[in-house]
């Protein structure tokens, strides 16, 4: 794996803070036409309800399989290389929003363009995590995960406000301006997960590293209860009269992960991920709870807050034990796992979480996901969290050699 031997100890290199803007930028596009395009569905096309839904939903899903066809390339190719196919395949599908081809076109461009995303997230994650120092990976990858936290938090909430004074499709032009700008930047990057020299015949087709996978899983239930969140808290909020306290949830919950984020990388790389991820599900599992049972806006923005304790630093503490697990010439691959099942949760959890709604309702589906949460703690527990300490003797040995 190259790494740029000039970084030192530093983690805001200038190569580091185009990164994380560029990420930026595309989630925040993402998450401006995932909270925008619904309307704009049923106004154009007349779509039902259930079809805007997928007309936004659908973009996840093109995530997912760019995740997917990434993850076994990423080390053949290099990240950098995926990284510039998946920046031109992006503004090629972006041109296709502004085609009039009737809802299949609106459908397809929204998997295609999610697709591109899932391309670039992949790369970028697996640059960040590499353009660190090692010995500070998981105060790195705690830092770089913030510009998910801030594309999906000003995302929806800028989209909203310009919508409300110009057309979806100058938004659309504005967003794609915005990631050209950022994407004049990439040159700066020089990182890459390979060298001129380094790439290896490619093997067998591998979607998933079998190191990283096993907290992959919990990964899966934890994004199974947070896609709840995405989908039904609008309408939770409605059934229980707070609909004004729930456009302020999100600013909540990032504003919690804001204030926790530059600690909690720190600690990791310190003291290990248990100190971190236990109270993060216990966390969770409260605010879950919590907001099953609000019936008040402060109550209901408390629960924003445990959430982005739990869930916000559950996302980059496991993705750094994912990373940790693999083997080092398999960052890339470990960390398209990572987001694979994640995704799946949040993708596919839904479907599955709507069909309990009848009989549970919004308020006890949020209680009963608190089994989903101590599942994945669970299965964490099994499968990293008793063994920590063991790996960590080893770690702190092998770098004493």
């Amino acid at each position: 794996m190259a790494k740029s031997e000039y970084m030192g100890d530093r983690i805001w290199t200038k190569e580091f803070i185009v990164i994380f803007f560029y990420h930026f930028i595309v989630l925040f596009s993402m998450y401006v036409s995932i909270v925008t395009i619904g309307n704009y569905a049923i106004e154009q096309y007349g779509a039902s309800s259930s079809t805007a839904g997928l007309v936004s939903s659908i973009f996840i899903i093109g995530v997912l399989a760019g995740r997917i066809v990434t993850g076994p390339q990423i080390n053949r190719l290099g990240a950098q290389k995926i990284l510039y196919i998946g920046a031109a395949l992006f503004f090629i599908t972006y041109i296709l929003y502004f085609i009039n081809g009737g809802l299949e076109l609106l459908i397809a461009a929204r998997f295609l363009n999610g697709f591109a995303t899932g391309l670039i997230s992949t790369s970028v994650n697996t640059l960040a995590t590499i353009s660190v120092p090692e010995n500070r990976r998981g105060e790195g990858i705690s830092y770089f995960s913030l510009s998910f936290v801030l594309g999906s938090a000003i995302g929806p909430f800028l989209g909203f406000l310009m919508l409300e004074v110009m057309t979806f499709n100058t938004l659309l032009i504005i967003v794609g301006i915005a990631v050209f700008l950022g994407t004049l930047l990439l040159p700066v990057v020089k990182t890459n997960n390979i060298v001129k020299g380094d790439q290896k015949p490619a093997g067998k087709f591998r979607v998933i590293d079998r190191d990283a996978m096993p907290m992959g899983l919990t990964a899966l239930f934890m994004g199974l209860a947070y896609a709840s969140i995405l989908s039904f808290l609008n309408l939770h909020a409605i059934e229980i009269d707070l609909v004004t306290a729930a456009s302020f949830f999100f600013l909540v919950y990032s504003a919690a992960i804001m204030m926790t984020r530059p600690f909690t990388g720190k600690i990791l790389d310190q003291r290990g991920a248990n100190i971190i991820l236990y109270p993060a599900f216990i966390l969770m599992a409260v605010g879950f709870f919590t907001l099953g049972n609000a019936t008040t806006s402060l109550v209901l923005l408390l629960a924003g807050a445990l959430i982005g304790f739990g869930f916000g630093n559950f996302q980059s503490v496991a993705q750094a034990v994912c990373v940790n697990l693999a083997s080092r010439e398999n960052v890339g691959l470990a960390t398209s796992t990572y987001f694979i099942m994640l995704e799946v949760g949040l993708g596919f959890g839904p479907f599955f979480l709507g069909l309990l709604v009848p009989s549970l309702g919004y308020g006890g589906l949020y209680q009963f996901l608190v089994l989903s949460i101590l599942v994945a703690m669970i299965i964490y527990f099994v499968v990293y969290g008793r063994h920590e300490n063991r790996r960590r003797r080893v770690s702190e040995e092998n770098g004493l050699e």
